[in-house]
């Protein structure tokens, strides 16, 4: 039983047929405003479903009403605005009623929208109740402050997909759900993901199996913090785990076009959504999702879904997992009594320090083969 779309209905912003033609032949004499690469992925998104029941980026109204009360003006759950930021400049002759035409980097066309309204935000507000600090050591603070002055909202159509790299690894929600019904997989549980598989990750994934038809591996493939995996290595490492230790359709990995925020609890609840209109009735949340240095603490992130009993998707919460020496398999807190040396944690920092030495992790924490997959790249981390 595939989830129900979040919103009642999976949208589709993306033209076809006569209204394209249309389009395209008007496109030209519009007024343009050229996106960011992150801003021209978040129109594929929001024309593919991604982010529905969003129809475009997030007018004045939505945008309050999400940042004060984590809801849509409709009272839906959402957490993090889905916004695009323009200079003064770039929309000095726009006006409400007008459409525009927005490209992607390099002035390719890419969409239209029908502007409904254009207006200034406070980044310092933004920062606060989104992150829950103003600190510009935060990535995703820093990112809001790099935004132009103001944000316009309106309705969306595409008609010209952005360049994907990845496109053999990219699944829209319309196509995962046929998928997951071919399959027979009445129950699908998602795994957000940033980084390269260790044993935890795939412990979390197939703890999850054991109670659930199929796990949808989802890596997050966009602009990333210093230090985190290169999108290439974390398609490489994760096809690898699949290949090696998964039983045949029970697991399935396509890519999520997305660049992170960190955003700790708000973004965990985002992340739902977004694998819930993939087709989701379950998703995994582990220890300090979507977290960044000490901003949040370790459960924060599940913490936050007791306030969203109307989400629409199951949360399926994990514990810290750990090899145990005494155990001699991966176990966490709730069910090794064994503490101290006994216990080999999974550190990202030890982990990344091997790698960059050359060495493989030892099989109790990584797989050989996704070591192997990872030091086939002379650098996997993004500098």
């Amino acid at each position: 039983m595939v989830s129900r779309v979040h919103g009642g209905k999976l949208v589709n912003q993306v033209a076809t047929s006569n209204r394209l033609n249309v389009l395209l032949g008007e496109v030209n004499e519009l007024p343009m405003v050229e996106l960011s690469y992150e801003s021209a992925v978040d129109v594929e998104s929001i024309a593919h479903g991604v982010y529905s029941p969003l129809e475009g980026f997030m007018n004045n109204e939505a945008y309050r009403s999400v940042l004060d009360e984590m809801r849509l003006p409709n009272d839906l759950p959402w957490t993090i605005p889905i916004v695009l930021d323009v200079s003064r400049e770039a929309v000095k002759d726009v006006k409400a009623g007008d459409t525009i035409a927005l490209s992607a980097p390099g002035n390719v066309p890419l969409a239209v929208m029908h502007v409904e309204d254009i207006y200034g935000f406070d980044k310092q507000e933004y920062s606060e109740k989104v992150f829950r600090t103003t600190d510009p050591k935060h990535p995703g603070v820093a990112r809001v402050h790099q935004l132009k002055d103001l944000l316009i909202g309106g309705q969306i159509e595409m008609f010209k997909d952005v360049e994907n790299p990845f496109e053999h690894y990219t699944l829209s929600p319309a196509e995962t759900r046929v998928l997951f019904k071919e399959k027979g997989w009445r129950t699908i549980v998602g795994f957000q993901t940033r980084n390269a598989p260790h044993i935890g990750h795939e412990y979390i994934q197939k703890s999850a199996l054991a109670f659930i038809d199929g796990v949808f591996v989802n890596p997050v493939i966009g602009r990333k913090k210093q230090g985190d995996f290169k999108d290439e290595v974390i398609v490489e490492a994760y096809k690898s785990l699949i290949d090696n230790y998964y039983q045949k359709d029970t697991a399935v990995m396509s890519i999520l076009r997305y660049e992170m925020k960190y955003a700790g609890p708000r973004e965990a609840i985002l992340h739902a959504i977004i694998r819930k209109n993939f087709g989701c009735t379950h998703f995994a949340v582990g220890r300090d999702h979507a977290g960044v240095g000490n901003y949040y603490g370790p459960y924060d992130a599940q913490e936050i879904f007791k306030e969203f009993p109307d989400l629409g998707v199951t949360p399926v919460f994990f514990r810290e997992f750990f090899y145990c020496k005494r155990c001699v398999t991966i176990v966490n807190e709730r069910i090794c009594p064994h503490t101290g040396q006994d216990r080999v944690g999974f550190s990202g920092t030890k982990m990344r320090d091997m790698i960059v030495q050359g060495l493989r992790p030892p099989s109790e924490i990584m797989r050989p083969e996704v070591a192997d997959a990872i030091l086939k790249f002379k650098n996997p981390f993004v500098e």
